[in-house]
């Protein structure tokens, strides 16, 4: 039902008819009312009707509807005083203060002037038999143009609590998004908070291309990546057309702006890398929302630099940290994808045990620093494909401490965790690991998952002292050191994500 007090548009986008309630229970009051206003119009509106033969069935139509801009209202009806009583129904019970009214009666006598207009909440005093077709006229455009002039006060006011109340929720959703730090939760948490604030219930995407040229449909390389879609969908689906081509006008042209039905946003940053959020139906809302969208979208475009920004360096960081694991690893004969195996792993665990995603990605990023202590190990001892002795194995066992001397003391979260792993890695839940011989809880949790990630993927694979092992054997193994090497919860979790494990496998062969 159209909210209280509103005029309802015309289908063409025009406003309506001006509808005027007669209320009276002669039916010759409505047959002359008719006929004086056939041909009415005021401001290009026509006059629509509408009638009422006692006060219960005005009562039912000011329910029904709601853009009454008149009442033309007998007094002495049903009873002698239906008519008043129907006046403070209107304005107490319903509500309605914005609907003008006419009190028309035959009998001054039941309903005197000056009493009537004091005690009740009426617009307009007119005794019938001094009514003609010039002062009925008066009676109609004063009371119309009286509700047109307070309705357009009551639509501004609207318009501002509108703009004010939405411009506290773009406010509140936008202060939400500052506490993302990972570009995927920011980009689903976006555009989550944007479709809630317009109240759109359609299509909405959040892309990214590196540099300008990836918007104008250019080489493989530099088609859309989705971010995030509402309602979700996988990544690597294709774009509909008509999103992407919105999309591609609007890089052409590195501005936001509505194209269509289609909302675009472009968001350039300071790395190499440009941000397009796309949002259908915004067709069907009014010009204050696309005023509230354009200022959440300024409002966001420093937050989407700075995020990039940071997850530049963070890649640049997890790149180091990975060529460095790689150097480790091909120093000692072990080339391949063990150090991107082993992080991917400890990341599918870390989340199934119930960190956040932010810590798991810590714990996928620090790993592969878990050796780097065997950079400082001989190759006699490093490269053995024997056994080693016993002072052999005494030097290949410092390796833990080597490492930790090399990382710790880094306020850098990656760079700390990374000093943790690489000291305990090598810790049994039974105290007889190294170097520090810790037990049970007293080993770093990210440790314990980067052991069960690192036992899993050694013996999945070839060493240079030993071929792979297969699955049967890697797993009835674990299970054997499950509760005095290996914690036995994060041996469980493997066990449920084993299928992940071995996707990871495949991904990173040797």
């Amino acid at each position: 039902m159209t909210t209280l007090g509103t005029v309802v548009p015309a289908p063409n986008g025009a406003l309506g008819p001006w509808r005027v309630l007669v209320v009276d229970d002669e039916r010759d009051v409505h047959d002359v009312t008719s006929m004086v206003f056939k041909r009415f119009q005021l401001d290009g509106r026509p006059l629509e009707l509408l009638h009422a033969f006692s006060a219960e069935q005005a009562k039912e139509v000011l329910q029904q509807v709601p853009d009454i801009a008149l009442v033309m209202l007998d007094v002495v009806m049903e009873t002698e005083r239906s008519g008043l009583e129907l006046v403070r129904w209107c304005r107490e019970v319903l509500g309605n203060r914005f609907v003008r009214i006419a009190l028309l009666t035959g009998q001054p006598g039941q309903a005197p002037q000056q009493q009537v207009l004091v005690d009740y909440d009426i617009n307009d005093y007119r005794e019938k038999t001094e009514l003609d077709q010039k002062r009925f006229y008066t009676v109609m455009i004063t009371a119309l143009r009286g509700y047109r002039d307070i309705m357009a006060v009551e639509r501004a006011a609207q318009l501002q609590w509108r703009y004010r109340n939405g411009l506290e929720r773009v406010l509140k959703a936008t202060n939400s998004l500052f506490e993302y730090r990972q570009l995927a939760d920011f980009a689903s948490g976006l555009l989550q908070q944007i479709m809630a604030v317009l109240c759109l219930n359609e299509k909405g995407v959040l892309v990214q291309v590196r540099g300008v040229s990836g918007v104008h449909g250019g080489d493989e390389g530099e088609e859309f990546e989705v971010l995030a879609s509402v309602p979700h969908e996988p990544a690597s689906r294709s774009l509909e057309p008509d999103l992407k081509e919105a999309l591609s006008r609007a890089g052409a042209a590195r501005a936001s702006g509505v194209d269509g039905d289609i909302f675009v946003g472009y968001y350039p940053s300071r790395t190499p890398k440009v941000t397009l959020l796309a949002l259908k139906g915004v067709g069907q809302i009014d010009e204050i929302d696309l005023q509230l969208l354009k200022v959440f979208s300024s409002s966001i475009a420093v937050a989407f630099d700075n995020i990039l920004l940071n997850q530049e360096v963070l890649d640049t960081q997890g790149e180091l940290i990975h060529r460095m694991g790689d150097a480790v690893e091909s120093r000692s004969d072990e080339v391949g994808f063990h150090v991107k195996r082993m992080s991917e792993l400890s990341h599918r665990l870390a989340l199934a045990y119930g960190l956040s995603a932010e810590e798991a990605d810590i714990v996928r990023r620090a790993a592969p620093m878990h050796d780097i202590g065997k950079i400082a190990t001989p190759d006699a001892v490093l490269l053995k494909k024997s056994g080693l002795t016993a002072e052999e194995w005494l030097v290949m066992r410092r390796h833990p401490e080597l490492g930790h001397s090399i990382l710790a003391g880094s306020k850098r979260p990656v760079i700390a965790a990374a000093a943790t792993i690489a000291h305990q890695h090598h810790e049994k839940l039974d105290g007889s690991g190294y170097p520090q011989g810790l037990k049970g809880d007293a080993i770093h949790l990210y440790a314990r998952l980067i052991a069960v990630a690192d036992v899993f993927d050694a013996l999945s694979h070839a060493r240079c002292y030993k071929p792979a092992w297969p699955l049967e054997d890697v797993l009835k193994y674990m299970q054997e050191v499950s509760g005095s090497h290996l914690d036995p919860r994060i041996v469980q979790l493997l066990m449920e994500n084993l299928d992940h494990a071995l996707t990871i496998n495949q991904r990173y062969a040797d």
